[in-house]
Protein backbone atom coordinates (compact mmCIF):
# COMPACT_ATOMS: atom_id res chain seq x y z
CA UNK A 1 0.00 0.00 0.00
CA UNK A 2 1.15 3.32 -1.11
CA UNK A 3 0.90 6.53 1.39
CA UNK A 4 0.72 9.56 0.55
CA UNK A 5 3.20 11.58 2.60
CA UNK A 6 2.55 15.69 0.78
CA UNK A 7 -0.94 15.74 3.06
CA UNK A 8 -2.75 17.89 0.05
CA UNK A 9 -3.70 15.39 -3.07
CA UNK A 10 -3.57 16.81 -7.08
CA UNK A 11 -7.62 16.69 -6.72
CA UNK A 12 -7.64 20.14 -5.03
CA UNK A 13 -9.41 20.60 -1.98
CA UNK A 14 -12.48 18.11 -0.62
CA UNK A 15 -14.62 20.84 0.74
CA UNK A 16 -15.19 24.44 -0.03
CA UNK A 17 -14.24 26.73 2.92
CA UNK A 18 -17.60 28.45 4.08
CA UNK A 19 -16.77 30.67 6.59
CA UNK A 20 -15.41 33.79 4.55
CA UNK A 21 -18.45 33.64 2.78
CA UNK A 22 -20.49 33.76 5.66
CA UNK A 23 -18.48 37.06 7.16
CA UNK A 24 -19.18 38.60 3.94
CA UNK A 25 -22.85 38.31 3.74
CA UNK A 26 -22.66 39.25 7.54
CA UNK A 27 -21.12 42.30 7.00
CA UNK A 28 -23.50 42.93 4.05
CA UNK A 29 -26.37 42.41 5.85
CA UNK A 30 -25.09 44.43 8.67
CA UNK A 31 -24.65 47.70 6.63
CA UNK A 32 -28.06 47.26 4.60
CA UNK A 33 -29.63 47.04 8.34
CA UNK A 34 -27.96 50.50 9.20
CA UNK A 35 -28.52 52.31 6.16
CA UNK A 36 -32.39 50.76 5.36
CA UNK A 37 -33.80 53.63 7.78
CA UNK A 38 -31.48 56.66 6.06
CA UNK A 39 -32.59 55.96 2.61
CA UNK A 40 -36.14 57.05 3.38
CA UNK A 41 -36.02 60.99 2.94
CA UNK A 42 -39.32 61.52 3.12
CA UNK A 43 -40.61 64.61 5.18
CA UNK A 44 -42.77 64.28 8.21
CA UNK A 45 -45.41 66.59 8.74
CA UNK A 46 -48.33 65.61 11.55
CA UNK A 47 -51.13 68.10 9.68
CA UNK A 48 -54.05 69.11 12.27
CA UNK A 49 -56.97 66.72 12.69
CA UNK A 50 -60.37 68.45 11.32
CA UNK A 51 -63.66 67.95 10.35
CA UNK A 52 -63.57 69.27 6.33
CA UNK A 53 -63.73 68.06 3.39
CA UNK A 54 -60.40 66.78 1.54
CA UNK A 55 -58.93 68.93 -0.59
CA UNK A 56 -57.21 67.61 -4.01
CA UNK A 57 -53.83 69.17 -4.52
CA UNK A 58 -53.43 69.71 -8.25
CA UNK A 59 -49.46 69.67 -8.41
CA UNK A 60 -47.11 69.69 -5.80
CA UNK A 61 -44.86 72.62 -7.21
CA UNK A 62 -47.61 74.93 -5.79
CA UNK A 63 -47.49 73.24 -2.33
CA UNK A 64 -45.50 75.38 0.92
CA UNK A 65 -44.85 73.02 3.12
CA UNK A 66 -44.19 74.39 7.01
CA UNK A 67 -41.85 71.51 9.49
CA UNK A 68 -42.22 71.69 13.40
CA UNK A 69 -38.86 72.48 12.83
CA UNK A 70 -39.69 75.90 11.43
CA UNK A 71 -38.42 75.03 7.84
CA UNK A 72 -40.40 76.69 4.64
CA UNK A 73 -40.33 74.56 1.73
CA UNK A 74 -41.22 75.54 -1.79
CA UNK A 75 -42.24 71.82 -3.84
CA UNK A 76 -38.66 70.31 -2.91
CA UNK A 77 -36.54 73.41 -2.05
CA UNK A 78 -35.87 74.82 1.45
CA UNK A 79 -37.06 78.41 1.29
CA UNK A 80 -36.80 78.96 4.60
CA UNK A 81 -36.35 82.94 5.31
CA UNK A 82 -37.14 83.56 1.69
CA UNK A 83 -40.32 82.28 0.90
CA UNK A 84 -41.61 85.57 -0.35
CA UNK A 85 -38.57 85.78 -2.93
CA UNK A 86 -39.48 82.24 -4.10
CA UNK A 87 -43.25 82.94 -4.52
CA UNK A 88 -42.46 86.47 -6.85
CA UNK A 89 -39.76 84.46 -9.09
CA UNK A 90 -41.72 81.32 -9.69
CA UNK A 91 -43.52 81.84 -12.70
CA UNK A 92 -46.48 79.39 -12.27
CA UNK A 93 -47.71 80.69 -8.81
CA UNK A 94 -47.67 84.39 -10.84
CA UNK A 95 -49.57 82.91 -13.64
CA UNK A 96 -52.06 80.82 -11.70
CA UNK A 97 -52.04 83.11 -8.33
CA UNK A 98 -52.50 79.85 -6.27
CA UNK A 99 -50.71 77.50 -4.17
CA UNK A 100 -51.46 75.03 -1.23
CA UNK A 101 -49.96 75.35 2.44
CA UNK A 102 -49.38 72.47 4.36
CA UNK A 103 -48.36 72.99 8.25
CA UNK A 104 -47.09 70.50 10.85
CA UNK A 105 -49.75 70.77 13.50
CA UNK A 106 -46.91 71.49 16.28
CA UNK A 107 -45.57 74.26 14.03
CA UNK A 108 -45.26 77.87 15.75
CA UNK A 109 -48.87 80.09 14.50
CA UNK A 110 -46.17 83.24 13.71
CA UNK A 111 -44.08 80.77 11.02
CA UNK A 112 -47.62 79.82 8.97
CA UNK A 113 -48.80 83.32 9.36
CA UNK A 114 -45.37 84.77 7.50
CA UNK A 115 -46.06 82.45 4.74
CA UNK A 116 -49.50 83.72 4.44
CA UNK A 117 -48.03 87.24 4.45
CA UNK A 118 -46.08 86.22 1.79
CA UNK A 119 -48.24 84.43 -0.30
CA UNK A 120 -50.92 87.76 -0.08
CA UNK A 121 -47.54 89.88 -0.70
CA UNK A 122 -46.51 88.00 -4.12
CA UNK A 123 -50.41 88.09 -5.87
CA UNK A 124 -51.40 84.81 -4.48
CA UNK A 125 -55.27 84.88 -4.83
CA UNK A 126 -56.65 81.51 -3.70
CA UNK A 127 -54.52 80.32 -0.84
CA UNK A 128 -55.44 76.47 0.36
CA UNK A 129 -54.52 74.98 3.82
CA UNK A 130 -54.18 71.32 3.77
CA UNK A 131 -55.35 69.70 7.03
CA UNK A 132 -55.83 65.53 8.02
CA UNK A 133 -59.44 65.46 7.69
CA UNK A 134 -60.78 63.03 10.30
CA UNK A 135 -63.29 60.03 9.51
CA UNK A 136 -66.25 60.15 11.18
CA UNK A 137 -68.00 56.72 11.65
CA UNK A 138 -71.41 56.70 10.25
CA UNK A 139 -74.14 57.44 13.25
CA UNK A 140 -76.28 54.07 14.47
CA UNK A 141 -80.08 54.41 13.52
CA UNK A 142 -82.18 54.42 16.41
CA UNK A 143 -84.68 51.02 16.06
CA UNK A 144 -87.85 51.48 15.33
CA UNK A 145 -90.43 50.18 17.22
CA UNK A 146 -93.86 49.15 15.14
CA UNK A 147 -96.59 50.69 17.04
CA UNK A 148 -99.04 47.96 18.36
CA UNK A 149 -95.92 45.73 18.82
CA UNK A 150 -95.82 44.02 22.52
CA UNK A 151 -92.25 44.03 24.12
CA UNK A 152 -93.33 40.31 25.74
CA UNK A 153 -92.84 38.80 22.52
CA UNK A 154 -96.64 37.22 22.17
Amino acid sequence: MAMQLGGRRRGGFRDINVTPLVDVMLVLLVVFMVTAPLLTTGLRIDLPEVKAAQTPVKDARLLVSVTKEERVLFGEEDVTGRIDQALKENARVQKEREIYIRADKNARYGIVADVVAAARNSGVESLNLLVEPVIEDAPEEPIKVKAGAKAGGK
